[in-house]
């Protein structure tokens, strides 16, 4: 009797916590749906974590991982998801590791899920991404390569955001291929400022309102005045 007994209580338990649980996911979802319409971020970010606790989906989780990178938390978004490359991961999981890495100055990482993604899906925006990373890890070759596939196949209405200033800014993709470019060519052959000026201006005739290349052109200028200005001193 007391067995019998005992068994109930379990069953009664068990059925009292799979109702609690299921009444949670429910609210929570209800609770997801509402922050999403308000717009609230921290909201989003409560009910997802608190799904994916009660009922734990892959899905769920990148999207998770990816609300944070877009919030600009990319430490929370890879350590809700790894840095680990896995062929198993969702496009959605390796544009969130790809763009992470990047944003923590991780650029050999974030290389290998931009290839990823770039063999998945080659795009002229995630060549200028390769270009832009292979450029920092000092392989010049291979950041040509990618550049010219941009600026073959980048159209005209494409455009790039620079976050240098203050207030962040567009301009036309391929004059942001060109700046790679220039840098590539000053980079291969230190002796030829010349050579490479003249790859930013026709990024700046494209765009003349491009700070960036401005300014590369200014420091570029500067280096080819500097040993005229040390002679004269002498």
């Amino acid at each position: 009797m007391k067995k019998l007994l005992f068994a109930l209580v379990l069953i009664i338990s068990f059925n009292g916590i799979a109702q609690t649980k299921t009444e949670l996911q429910k609210h929570y979802e209800a609770f997801y749906d509402e922050m999403r319409l308000q717009g609230d971020i921290d909201g989003v970010i409560n009910a997802l974590t608190h799904l994916n606790i009660l009922s734990p989906s892959k899905e769920r989780k990148d999207t998770l991982a990816y609300i944070y990178a877009n919030d600009n938390r990319h430490l929370q978004a890879l350590n809700t998801i790894g840095i680990e490359k896995l062929d198993t991961d969702s496009d959605l999981a390796v544009q969130v590791k790809a763009i992470s890495l990047k944003a923590l100055n991780q650029p050999k990482r974030a290389l290998e899920q931009f290839e990823v993604l770039n063999k998945r899906t080659p795009n002229a925006y995630l060549a200028y991404e390769l270009a832009d990373l292979k450029i920092q890890l000092g392989d010049n070759a291979g950041a040509s390569t990618n550049v010219d596939y941009g600026l073959a196949n980048a159209k005209d209405d494409m455009k790039y955001a620079f976050y240098e200033r203050q207030q962040p800014y567009e301009v036309p993709l391929k004059a942001a291929f060109l700046h790679l470019k220039a840098l590539i060519k000053f980079n291969q052959n230190k002796e030829d400022i010349d050579g490479a000026i003249a790859i930013l201006d026709e990024a700046l005739k494209i765009d003349p309102n491009f700070n960036l290349a401005s300014l590369s052109k200014q420091a570029l200028a500067s280096r080819k005045e500097a040993p005229a200005e040390t002679g004269t001193k002498q």
